[in-house]
């Protein structure tokens, strides 16, 4: 069985609040769980005690039994001491949208023309003396 510690949704429309649980990966992100580990609720103050609360001794038993935490799940362990931090890369994140390359592209073609405008009386001026 594919074990996960993922997140599970609760709260009502727009006030999230998350239980932390250990489930099957077939099940869905809301459904059927085999243990509720802790909970986040990410509409606390992040330096508050209370936004994130594991049972550690749980979770080091589901990982030691082979279950996966999900990304968000293992920068919560990362940031509790739990685990090990993990060297991330991705190059593509600060790369701007296809849009705002094109615009920027266009921004970039204009300034070239305008300098080369600017630049042909300056030597015409110079070739006349």
């Amino acid at each position: 069985m594919a074990m996960k510690i993922r997140l599970a949704r609760g709260g009502s429309k727009k006030r999230p609040f998350y239980r932390i649980v250990a489930a099957d990966s077939r099940m869905p992100r809301d459904g059927r769980f085999i243990e509720k580990l802790g909970t986040y609720s990410p509409l606390l103050p992040k330096d508050s005690e209370d936004r994130v609360k594991m049972n550690m001794e749980r979770v080091e038993y589901w990982l030691g039994q082979g279950a996966q935490p999900t990304d968000r799940i293992q920068r919560m362990l990362e940031a509790a001491g739990a685990r090990p931090k993990t060297e991330r890369n991705n190059p593509k994140k600060g790369t701007p949208g296809k849009k705002a390359q094109e615009r920027a592209q266009e921004k970039a073609d204009k300034a070239a023309a305008a300098a080369e405008a600017a630049a042909a009386p300056a030597e015409e001026a110079a070739a006349e003396e």
